[in-house]
């Protein structure tokens, strides 16, 4: 059963953002096209399948 949303207080609201921080993506090196790249982790696929252009345009 749905229950109202209550009132959350401002210091409450933004305790709880302050929590979520996003962090860097981990960089690995690849080959590609005879040149070393580094790479978000979850890019790899992608980028050895060519779904990524490694130029970047």
């Amino acid at each position: 059963m749905a229950v109202p949303k209550r009132k959350t207080s401002r210091s409450n609201t933004r305790h709880r953002r302050a929590r979520w921080k996003a962090s860097a993506p981990k960089l690995v090196p690849i080959t590609v096209n005879g040149r070393e790249l580094l790479v978000p982790q979850h890019l790899v696929p992608a980028y050895r399948r060519g779904l990524v252009d490694p130029e970047g345009g």
